[in-house]
């Protein structure tokens, strides 16, 4: 609890902060302005700051919003803080700027010269909310268009060894559903059904089928059931699906919650692997699958690759583990027989730019490696970018994967 103070504090000084800044700037600007540009300000400004206050006071005063609810808050306080950020970086820059006209002027008043037509505090401030604008439609358009605008991204790897009965497998991979997010069943039964239209030959799910707990799987669950694959439909655990990112009324029923989980993935149909490795059978030959639970850098550390790799053989082996951090620590490292490892966890922080070769996401300044795919030597990595979304409540260029991923010799 003390932790979650601390938090909160700091949330609510730092917008004090950028709220008091920003407005400053305003009111030093807008008594020289048209009346329409005057009133369209303030109706904005006053308006985000509304819907950041009471989002704040609804997300952490009060009980019985949902979890897709909460998701929404959330979004509407990024909505304010990042208005607010680029319109006081903008004012920053200017205020720079005053300040070393004023140590000029100290120096040598006569040299400043008076500003004439628009001085540029204005310029800067007009500027500013030019530039305050981007987010605010775009942060919008992600949320309206971005949340369910699913894409199958197909890809391609050799594998020399690959046994001549699954030349040409078809592998579908969705990663990240976080089903307490959604609002929309019809729009995820839209992405089940653009999974099935590529008939594929198996399907992996690699990690946080929920936000924190199993029951929020209660209205999807029917959905999800309708993935079948001839080879059968494989998933692993992601760090959110422990419940370490909420309370319980005690371990135990943390516990319950876990094995509830791990319940609805059999329910559904789906083979949930837990520290182990199994055989894909085609025509008298095998390929080796290998599942462990969550281990990351610096997250829940729970999986054993040690015990799930023990006793592996065949000629290819394909792992799945959600974080993907666990390639360059552990896989890459000590177990070179392993050829793919399909991950996720990452979202591609659900927005950035991906245009032609080029992508760019604010989650690269975490992970070096965190959307699509990678190799090292004889080894790959898939990061899948999510099917779902968290936190903010929709996609920004970063958009939901259904990653398709052909095998080849």
């Amino acid at each position: 609890m003390s932790r979650f103070l601390i938090v909160l504090f700091v949330i609510i000084a730092i917008s004090g902060l950028l709220e008091w800044y920003t407005f400053a700037g305003l009111r030093s600007r807008w008594n020289n302005w048209s009346s329409w540009l005057k009133i369209t300000t303030q109706v904005i400004y006053f308006a985000l700051m509304a819907l950041a206050i009471i989002s704040l006071i609804s997300m952490f005063g009060f009980g019985g919003f949902g979890k897709a609810a909460r998701n929404f808050f959330f979004s509407f306080v990024m909505f304010n803080l990042f208005v607010k950020l680029t319109f006081a970086a903008f004012l920053f820059g200017d205020d720079i700027r005053r300040f070393f006209i004023w140590i000029k002027q100290m120096i040598q008043p006569a040299t400043v010269a008076t500003e004439g037509g628009i001085s540029r505090s204005d310029f800067m401030v007009k500027a500013g909310l030019i530039g305050a604008s981007v987010p605010l439609v775009s942060l919008s358009y992600g949320m309206i268009n971005g949340a369910y605008n699913y894409r199958v991204r197909k890809t391609s790897v050799q594998l020399p060894k690959l046994p001549a009965a699954f030349e040409g497998l078809k592998i579908v991979q969705i990663s990240d559903i976080h089903a307490g997010s959604f609002y929309d069943r019809e729009a995820v039964n839209r992405g089940i059904d653009m999974i099935l239209e590529q008939k594929p030959d198996l399907i992996f799910f690699t990690g946080d089928l929920v936000n924190d707990s199993a029951d929020e799987m209660d209205d999807y669950k029917d959905i999800f059931a309708r993935l079948e694959a001839p080879l059968g439909v494989y998933s692993i655990l992601g760090n959110h699906d422990y419940g370490d990112y909420t309370e319980w009324e005690s371990e135990e029923a943390k516990a319950q919650n876990l094995e509830r989980l791990k319940m609805i993935h059999a329910e559904m149909g789906w083979r949930l692997l837990l520290d182990e490795h199994v055989y894909l059978e085609k025509d008298g030959q095998q390929i080796c699958l290998i599942g462990v639970e969550n281990w990351g850098k610096g997250f829940h550390q729970q999986g054993d690759l040690k015990k799930a790799h023990e006793g592996s053989e065949g000629p290819v082996k394909l792992l799945l583990s959600h974080d993907p951090t666990h390639w360059d620590e552990q896989v890459r490292k000590d177990y070179k027989d392993i050829d793919i490892t399909f991950s996720g966890h990452t979202h591609g922080a659900q927005m950035g730019i991906e245009t032609g070769g080029f992508k760019w996401s604010p989650i690269s300044l975490r992970y070096k490696k965190w959307a699509g795919l990678y190799q090292e030597e004889n080894q790959y990595l898939y990061i899948n970018r999510g099917y779902g979304f968290l936190g903010y409540a929709g996609r920004l260029g970063i958009l939901p994967e259904i990653t398709v991923m052909e095998l080849t010799t």
